[in-house]
């Protein structure tokens, strides 16, 4: 039969070579020369001909009961069906039946496909999905694959979240290979209930796989889809390894259930991305021997969509690295509890600190152990439907003050051993303590908060051990142990910060208690915002009485009564605004109504009112707005405002850092950007139209910050 078509077909293309139509014809399936006429192939080639001088070329034909013919002739590029399939299915089209051919350097795929909504498939639209695949083959000419199937994605991720909820139990997909019908290629055959993007799923898993598809043919009907591929592996060659068939099946059925549930993603595409990277993991620890069981249920794939399309930051610094035990945990996961009681913190890192036979190992536990635990506490916030801060920031501070307790124990007991214990004159043991600041103080930690310190001792004196050397010089030693013994996976995360102690870097690690008494007096070198920062100052570890001694310093240097230059602060505040803000840009912080306004709205009262009334002397600033609000310092509706908006910027910048790796950077990104968008899905802002969304946070952000500045402005500045 192909000679004599062969020949029928020369005749009707005279500008084709007949090798060419002899390579287009071995390259197609029988089933797509029983469906289509010889002029109806002969038209195919013409187009193939005028897409050798490129753009693609397009012809679409509305055809019987309001289907249409889409059929697309273009130079052939890696990973060009998946893009394909994906914005048949972003634009609403379900593919009824499809061929797949060509002629080795260009493509013809054509498409039998049903509108899903009523209003068919308009001249307007067909010209705007012309209009982008040519964008998204120029993406894949420049060898931007990754970065048009991001953009697929994107657009067909919106169409699915908008379907139907999909069953709770994943649908069964059947895979089979055959290799003796063709020399060239295996045949692929998949059998699986039809859903929207269902080709897109199957191919991108392929692409990402690195495997061609040579040709297909592709039927739906009775919500089956029932398609066969001729692939081919990224050498060229057939499938014919049962374990290499195995891995592919496998991958090939994950990637399809993971498609349907990329509406849990704040971003689909990095979704996608990490979850590929997954199972290169699971595969090698299966060995290809089987689906395992965790992958059944629906709910475990929507948590992985919402964990791996949170950021490429997250997966790099710890999922990747906690592949290993995410399963177990998500599997145990209780979306919304955030903590381990500090009592079973303690006794689980002394056990595991019990069984380190030398001072490296118990150092490499116990940061071991932290990461696990940050980990896990972030794992669960993420997971938390409501997103709340409190138990959030309670399990960090929890863990930071066991942690620090741990390493101050440790590390005591290491300078021990050569210079025995510090003592005062008298010769009482000389007391140690670590107070919190900042973040920490407050018990307001987020995502990559810095943890801030005070160390101090006692008094003067010196160790009685082997060798004896001075107490200032003993603790001075303790703190850059424990600064060295606590290690950040980088910096941002749970990264230790000295800079607040008198005299910032300039000053000693560790200072007396009767230094730290006259350096915070109103004869002090203390700066006038030190008296401000001090505000949140707890103590955290080691000695409680010398703790508690420190935190009466704190009381009587901030709430002694003492004037306070309100003005200087305004002005600090602003100079903040104006050099720590890029022109022209939003940051979330340091702007007029950022958190810090929030945050120095409470310092400039309770320093104000302080003194009269203990009950506003706390580092927490949500707990120092109530207390203003009883003592009629804030009515109801300020305070209710003040700590809607300190909630709500707090979970903005996590959202922000999350995603960045950046402790630092809190600049919003453009209102019209992808960026954008994703940040509104990670605050769990909803629409149809994932841009209606975002526009949505961008008003409640201005709404916020400007709800702020008005009350800054009408309480300090009028």
């Amino acid at each position: 039969m192909l000679p004599s078509l062969s020949h029928e077909l020369a005749l009707r293309t005279p500008a084709f070579s007949p090798d060419l139509i002899q390579a287009y014809l071995l390259g197609v399936s029988a089933e797509y020369l029983e469906a289509f006429s010889r002029d109806e192939i002969a038209g195919h080639l013409d187009l193939i001909q005028k897409a050798e001088a490129g753009p693609a070329r397009f012809c679409i034909t509305a055809r019987k009961a309001g289907s249409y013919e889409v059929t697309i002739a273009a130079r052939d590029y890696f990973s060009e069906l998946a893009v394909i399939a994906g914005l048949l299915a972003a634009f609403g089209l379900d593919i009824e039946e499809g061929y797949i051919g060509g002629t080795g350097r260009l493509i013809l795929d054509i498409f039998r496909v049903r509108p899903t909504k009523t209003s068919g498939f308009s001249k307007p639209e067909q010209e705007q999905f012309e209009a982008e695949l040519i964008q998204l083959l120029g993406l894949l000419a420049d060898n931007r694959s990754q970065e048009a199937r991001a953009k697929v994605n994107r657009l067909l991720t919106e169409v699915i979240s908008r379907a139907p909820t999909s069953p709770k139990l994943l649908q069964p997909i059947e895979v089979r290979f055959e290799n003796r019908a063709r020399a060239n290629w295996t045949t692929m055959e998949i059998t699986a209930p039809d859903a929207p993007g269902f080709l897109y799923a199957f191919v991108n898993a392929l692409a990402m796989r690195g495997m061609t598809i040579r040709t297909a043919v592709l039927k739906s009907s009775r919500q089956l889809v029932h398609d066969w591929f001729g692939v081919a592996d990224r050498y060229g060659r057939k499938i014919t390894d049962p374990k290499a068939q195995a891995a592919l099946r496998m991958t090939t059925v994950l990637i399809k259930q993971f498609t349907d549930c990329l509406s849990a993603a704040p971003d689909p595409a990095k979704a996608l991305a990490h979850f590929d990277r997954m199972l290169d993991q699971v595969l090698e620890q299966t060995k290809g021997r089987g689906l395992p069981g965790f992958f059944q249920e629906r709910a475990t794939l929507d948590l992985l969509a919402r964990l791996f399309g949170t950021s490429d930051f997250l997966w790099e610094d710890f999922l990747r690295r906690h592949s290993e035990t995410l399963l177990p945990l998500l599997h145990q996961a209780h979306p919304g509890r955030h903590a381990s009681s500090r009592v079973k913190l303690v006794r689980d890192l002394r056990r595991i600190l019990g069984q380190a036979r030398s001072d490296e190992e118990q150092k490499l536990a116990l940061n071991q152990f932290k990461d696990r635990e940050l980990f896990r506490i972030d794992l669960q916030h993420l997971l938390d439907p409501h997103q709340r801060l409190e138990p959030f920031a309670a399990a960090l501070s929890d863990l930071a003050d066991v942690i620090l307790n741990e390493t101050l124990r440790i590390c005591h007991e290491r300078l021990g051993r050569s210079f025995g214990r510090p003592r005062l004159p008298g010769g009482r043991a000389c007391g140690f303590a670590i107070c919190g600041l900042g973040k920490f103080g407050g018990r307001e930690m987020g995502y990559a908060s810095d943890i801030e310190l005070l160390f101090a001792y006692s008094g003067p004196g010196q160790t009685d051990g082997p060798i004896m050397i001075a107490n200032s010089e003993y603790f001075e030693r303790l703190s850059q142990e424990i600064m060295g013994f606590i290690e950040a996976k980088q910096e941002g995360i749970f990264h230790l910060d000295v800079r607040l102690r008198p005299h910032g870097r300039k000053g000693m690690l560790a200072g007396s208690l009767e230094e730290l008494a006259a350096y915070y007096s109103p004869q002090g070198l203390a700066a006038p915002f030190e008296r401000q920062a001090l505000i949140k100052l707890r103590w955290v570890a080691g000695s409680r009485s010398l703790g508690e001694r420190i935190e009466v310093v704190r009381d009587q240097f901030v709430y002694s009564g003492a004037p306070w230059d309100l003005s200087a602060a305004l002005d600090l505040r602003h100079r903040q605004a104006v050099e720590l803000v890029p022109g022209g840009g939003v940051n979330i912080k340091y702007s007029p109504g950022g958190l810090v306004d929030i945050e120095y709205a409470a310092q400039y009262l309770q320093i104000l009112h302080g003194a009269r009334h203990k009950s506003v002397r706390t580092p927490s600033t949500l707990a120092a707005l109530r207390a203003l609000r009883r003592i009629g310092k804030l009515s109801l509706s300020e305070e209710a405002m003040l700590i809607r908006n300190c909630r709500f910027l707090r979970r903005l910048i996590d959202a922000l850092r999350i995603v960045r790796g950046n402790a630092r950077d809190l600049v919003l990104p453009p209102a019209d950007s992808e960026e954008f968008i994703f940040l509104a899905r990670r605050m769990s802002y909803q629409a149809r139209q994932w841009s209606a969304a975002a526009a949505h946070l961008h008003r409640d952000i201005h709404r916020h910050m400007a709800e702020t500045q008005q009350f800054i402005r009408a309480h300090f500045e009028s």
